[in-house]
């Protein structure tokens, strides 16, 4: 296969890819990827904040912990996400973990500069915003979420925006989604039990609103599911 360029793989970041020669040569300047190995962490919570990446290839779980060390998954990320979102400008440590899911390939760029970056090509800004206004939106849905609806209604929502981002549609129309998180991993999203996760999903299976697959996927019945949640309301 033949190596990307810096060029072709700034271009290949979706808040990137409609810059000038100019502005990428500008910004090759200051970009640099880095491979990260399968559970290792790109940063810890705490952590003095100095870089923002963005993912070319892999997934990034990022959470938090507790005092009492309980994990809260607050978000999982894939190619083309930027990351950290929450606390981005601010002159502090990083607001949560940064595990690598899947061996991942990055592009960092030193906060300071990337700021500097931003104030030469205030367009980059704009699309910067945009990102940050949909992770606003997300995350006051799922803070509504949690204080409108009980656990149940909680899972069938998390599977809706797991389907969102990381669900497929086969050549028959069927919507699948990979099990790519196990029911720890659901419970710490949406901070509920393994055993409630186990329960519901198994639930969901009687009622055929999800179904296994045999390539390790999930058929997923968005409309029966969204059906569903429109009888609780």
């Amino acid at each position: 296969m033949k190596q990307q360029s810096i060029e072709e793989i700034l271009h290949s970041i979706p808040i990137f890819k409609e810059l000038t020669v100019y502005e990428i040569d500008s910004l090759k300047t200051i970009a640099h990827t880095k491979r990260y190995q399968k559970y290792s962490h790109v940063f810890m919570q705490d952590d003095r904040l100095s870089n923002v990446y963005f993912i070319l290839d892999g997934k990034i779980k990022i959470y938090k912990t507790d005092i009492h060390g309980r994990e809260q998954i607050v978000n999982m990320l894939g190619t083309g996400d930027m990351f950290p979102h929450q606390g981005f400008f601010r002159h502090d440590t990083y607001p949560a973990h940064a595990e690598v899911v899947d061996p991942s390939l990055l592009v960092y760029i030193p906060k300071q500069q990337f700021e500097d970056f931003l104030m030469q090509f205030p367009q980059i800004s704009v699309k910067l915003f945009r990102v940050l206004g949909d992770m606003i939106v997300d995350l006051q849905q799922r803070l509504e979420e949690q204080i409108l609806h009980n656990t149940q209604e909680q899972i069938m929502m998390l599977i809706l925006r797991l389907v969102k981002k990381h669900g497929k549609e086969n050549k028959t129309g069927d919507v699948l989604l990979a099990k790519q998180f196990s029911n720890k991993e659901l419970a710490n999203m949406i901070g509920t039990t393994r055993e409630t996760i186990s329960r519901t999903i198994s639930q969901l299976r009687k009622e055929a609103l999800i179904e296994p697959t045999t390539n390790n996927m999930w058929k997923i019945d968005v409309e029966k599911i969204e059906d569903k949640l429109f009888e609780y309301e």
